[in-house]
């Protein structure tokens, strides 16, 4: 049976009732984390299947009444994300199956033991990032890391399991680093987990006095769960749930740059004594970019001289301020600051980069980072046409001020260049002024170099 409801000029589709939701109008500026918000208000969602060819999606509730629920409260509210309108119905699917299930998990059946497997493992996932993950849904008491040909897998022992099911609620589908790691998490069938070891790898939260390893070496397994191990995959992402200066750290082969704590949670600064007749919303996109990933910016209209920048982690927040304070653009020393406000809310004063292809932290993060650092009168150009001279860089750049020496050259079969300014201050403004601007039919990348001096034979 098809009914058809007319609410407020909107149209449901409601076939037979399903505990699977069938959401269309889904863009790409839409995560599966937007679309867990929009329903778990309604009861525990178990499964999401993103049809990004069709801007679809189908989502699965833990029952029936949950889902009538969603879509009853959605005929009388419009659910939109992201400003986008989406439009929900009924799916004629009654589950859905997913590919890979594991012998471990148990699916929908509440328990306390939780299994979490890793998607798009970017970034080292040891037992403490877990732990910080975890642990503000109730107290947990063991942790078990191993390796599966699903992938990095964890099985996660509560105290009790209504802390379980709402740290499946919460946590599901949702990304542990900006646009990696992804928590993809069942009950597990298990009764008890058994831990021999507290090391990186597992923990008896418990039992504080288990050896770290097995006498006479290391250990290579941990009680039949699977081959334990951490995969050091090569590049990183930014943003994290819970502050982790020891993850974030192997960002940058093991140790922070000195001055930074890699704890900071506040994601917005305050750019003061700015020049407000030189500087736009794009500048300062440009050169806060070089730190992270750009949430959203705003200049404040009633200090024309202030501009908000929100960051995408307190991490990258904190490396701005500690790289910028006291830079010189446009003629003023600026001054960055920690903001008290958390993040910079949308209005027509605000300029949204959530989205933008020039985010330099979408890939390769870890590179970027360890190439983070104050400005310098050197600056770095990519992605250059193969035809580029010499002549066309300077002419190019050269309004921004005298250019002292410049070298072109050739990396993995790719122009780049190096082009030295007399002053730091000129070699910022060329940056925040020509980043991302077209040279010779490309769309060319400048960042700062940390190189003194340009050798003939480099």
């Amino acid at each position: 049976m098809i009914c058809i409801v007319f609410k407020a000029s909107l149209l449901f589709i409601m076939a037979e009732p399903s505990k699977v939701i069938h959401v269309r109008n889904v863009g790409h500026e839409i995560s599966e984390n937007d679309l867990l918000q929009l329903f778990q208000p309604f009861g525990v969602i178990t499964k999401l299947v993103m049809l990004r060819a069709k801007n679809q999606a189908l989502l699965q509730m833990q029952d029936v009444p949950s889902a009538i629920n969603a879509l009853q409260f959605y005929t009388n509210v419009q659910p939109t994300i992201r400003g986008r309108n989406v439009y929900v119905q009924f799916s004629s699917h009654q589950e859905l199956t997913t590919m890979d299930q594991n012998t471990q998990g148990r699916g929908d059946e509440p328990n306390r033991i939780l299994l979490v497997t890793i998607h798009h493992m970017l970034y080292p996932i040891t037992v403490e990032v877990l732990h910080q993950v975890f642990s503000p849904h109730g107290f947990v008491e063991k942790i078990v890391t191993f390796q599966k040909s699903a992938g990095f897998q964890a099985l996660i022992q509560y105290q009790l399991r209504q802390s379980a099911v709402a740290a499946r609620t919460s946590l599901q589908g949702r990304n542990i680093y900006d646009g990696c790691c992804q928590l993809d998490i069942q009950f597990s069938n298990l009764d008890e987990l058994q831990v021999n070891f507290n090391n990186d790898r597992s923990r008896d939260f418990t039992n504080p006095h288990l050896p770290a390893e097995q006498k006479g070496g290391r250990s290579s397994q941990q009680s039949g769960y699977g081959d334990v191990g951490v995969a050091y995959p090569q590049v990183g992402c930014a943003e994290v749930l819970v502050a982790n200066a020891a993850a974030i750290a192997a960002a940058f082969g093991g140790g922070l740059p000195p001055g930074i704590s890699g704890t900071n949670d506040r994601c917005t600064v305050l750019v003061s004594n700015l020049n407000p007749d030189s500087v736009d919303e794009d500048k300062l996109f440009n050169l806060f970019s070089l730190y992270g990933n750009i949430m959203r910016i705003k200049l404040l209209r009633n200090k024309p001289d202030h501009a908000l920048v929100q960051m995408g982690d307190g991490f990258q927040a904190e490396l701005a301020v500690h790289f910028l304070k006291g830079a010189m653009l446009f003629g003023k020393r600026i001054e960055v600051n920690f903001s008290k406000h958390p993040n910079i809310t949308q209005g027509a004063d605000t300029h949204e980069y959530v989205n933008s292809s020039l985010n330099r932290f979408n890939r390769n993060a870890a590179k970027n980072y360890r190439y983070c650092c104050s400005p310098t009168k050197m600056i770095h150009l990519s992605t250059l046409p193969q035809d580029i001279t010499e002549e066309e860089i300077v002419i190019h750049l050269e309004e921004h001020g005298p250019i002292v020496n410049t070298k072109l050259f050739e990396m993995n079969g790719k122009k780049q260049a190096l082009v030295l300014f007399e002053t730091e201050e000129q070699a910022t403004e060329a940056l925040v002024c020509k980043h991302a601007s077209s040279l010779g039919g490309s769309i060319i990348r400048i960042s700062f170099s940390q190189l003194q001096s340009i050798r003939e034979n480099s």
